[in-house]
């Protein structure tokens, strides 16, 4: 989905997983600054959006996803995780029910396949489930905003935000009247910054829940069975994750920051140490400087000297060796 808030003055387009939408409007640091400080917006309309209605909509959505949502009050916002038989991440949703529609977004260009997986675990459960990408859009207002919500807006309240469910015909209406706009790197500098994990970008074909420290936010312990409950269980009862998540701080001296996939290496053993992890998001941030997350190897010493290809990275942990 390609935003119409790329015509904004200074709008320069995303790339990655952030196409369609502005990377930024001009100037990366300001916007972030005004983040941080609860004003402006986020446009994050290029991400999917799927609804389920239905008596049975939360019974039925306990049964699949990691979270408890059974009884999930209207108004209150959770995440949750599909997991695959064997316990990997597959789709990461972020939910908020009405009263009447549970709403969720999710990553850009993975809903097809949500809706194809939900659409085949309905079975005799009154539930409508329904992609809405091309009808509503997310913007994202940031923690300490006092910007209103429009009326019979679906809104996810969390620590970090409000995140809004727009009817798109509405996305220019309510930029001109939410200004200033702040692009997707301002946004994922600052989620770095809180070790906040993404689908895709710190996941890879074989992440489980234990390595990104979401058990709890995104995954319940006590709750029934769901697809992949049997490796969650066994890793929290019996053993640790293979990898684990960790925030670096960069060497502010380098130019360029490095990619997704860029190797993480003892410092000790130079550029042509052994792999013990990749860099998976890095950002330039307007008070720490250059960050990334990462997964390394959860035998990595806690306080090992790091370099990413060859630029030192000093290490803090976000999941416990």
């Amino acid at each position: 989905m390609k935003s119409p808030l790329l015509s904004l003055p200074g709008a320069v387009p995303g790339e990655g997983p952030d196409e369609g939408v502005a990377a930024h409007y001009g100037d990366l640091f300001r916007e972030q600054r005004a983040l941080a400080d609860g004003s402006g917006f986020v446009d994050l309309s290029h991400r999917g959006v799927i609804t389920v209605s239905g008596p049975d909509r939360l019974s039925w959505l306990h049964l699949l996803l990691t979270q408890h949502v059974s009884e999930l009050p209207a108004g209150q916002a959770t995440e949750a995780l599909i997991l695959s038989p064997h316990g990997h991440i597959e789709h990461a949703l972020y939910i908020v029910d009405d009263g009447e529609t549970t709403w969720a977004h999710v990553e850009p260009g993975t809903q097809g396949d949500l809706l194809a997986y939900l659409e085949s675990m309905k079975f005799f459960y009154r539930v409508e489930i329904a992609d809405r990408t091309e009808e509503f859009a997310v913007v994202h207002l940031p923690a300490g905003s006092i910007a209103e919500a429009p009326e019979g807006a679906a809104v996810r309240e969390t620590p970090y935000g409000r995140d809004l469910f727009l009817p798109r015909a509405d996305l220019e209406s309510f930029a001109a009247a939410s200004g200033p706009p702040a692009g997707a790197l301002a946004y994922e500098a600052l989620r770095v910054e809180a070790h906040r994990p993404r689908l895709g970008l710190e996941t890879d074909h074989r992440t489980i829940p234990h390595e990104l420290g979401l058990i709890g936010s995104a995954v319940h312990l006590h709750k029934g069975c769901y697809r992949g409950q049997e490796t969650v269980a066994r890793v929290e009862n019996l053993g640790k994750p293979p990898r684990r998540l960790v925030f670096l701080h960069l060497d502010g001296s380098e130019v360029t920051l490095p990619g997704h996939g860029a190797p993480v290496r003892l410092a000790s053993e130079g550029a042509a140490g052994r792999t013990l992890g990749f860099v998976t998001t890095s950002a330039r941030h307007h008070e720490l400087g250059p960050i990334a997350l990462a997964l390394v190897k959860r035998n990595v010493p806690v306080d090992a000297a790091l370099i990413v290809d060859t630029t030192a990275a000093a290490q803090e942990v976000v999941v416990e060796p």
